[in-house]
């Protein structure tokens, strides 16, 4: 069995969403004094590649320490939008239909735009490939459990809204941010795995995303 890591590490000074505070990350305990290595971690639940839950965009919807954990696991295709640059964005209906049959056998559809190479770069914040609500709505007609993307957020950076946050959520569809090296996955699909944190009213968690080859 081969594992492919699409996660960012999360790292004091690692790049967030714009006024979101970096994670801390300090060494409480040492093997040199306490005899044991521990550390103290603070941070937000939309740090590094993580998970938005419905309940993030609609109130009262599920949070993830409420979801059954098979809602975070299952076959996935990699959808190749590299084509689309900061001249056009926008991620449409006609970059998804070639994957149309592929979409309707699986559980989740990674974007792979490759801007993840920008990560750590001012660039990564502006101007990214993004979904349109249209294609949102689109993928919504498949009995998806998740929609991955490799930029900041799966809304444009131009949006004044969440529209598309909102499209996926309503349906109770997880959106997967910040995920990395999406070129690596294999072309005729794989299981992906997405685990988040259990803690009590989870609007968000970071995760060690994953694919299976």
């Amino acid at each position: 069995m081969k594992t492919i890591d699409l996660s960012h590490t999360i790292k004091d000074g690692m790049p967030v969403f714009p006024g979101t505070e970096t994670p801390c990350i300090k060494d409480v305990f040492t093997h040199e004094v306490h005899g044991f290595w521990e550390h103290k971690l603070t941070l937000f639940s939309h740090v590094g590649t993580h998970i938005d839950a419905p309940a993030h965009m609609i109130k009262g919807a599920p949070t993830l320490d409420k979801m059954n954990t098979d809602r975070f696991i299952g076959p996935g295709i990699c959808v190749d939008c590299t084509h689309r640059n900061q001249n056009a964005p926008v991620i449409s209906i006609d970059d998804l239909l070639p994957y149309e049959s592929e979409i309707s056998e699986i559980d989740f559809v990674l974007l792979n735009t490759g801007w993840y190479k920008h990560w750590g770069r001012n660039e990564y914040f502006t101007n990214y490939p993004a979904l349109s609500p249209n294609a949102a709505r689109w993928l919504m007609e498949f009995d998806l459990k998740g929609v991955g993307v490799d930029v900041i957020s799966i809304d444009s950076a131009e949006s004044s809204g969440y529209e598309v946050h909102t499209i996926l959520l309503e349906h109770g569809t997880i959106i997967i941010e910040n995920l990395t090296d999406l070129h690596l996955l294999p072309s005729d699909g794989f299981i992906f795995s997405c685990l988040p944190l259990k803690f009590d009213e989870a609007d968000g968690s970071p995760v060690r995303a994953i694919a299976i080859d």
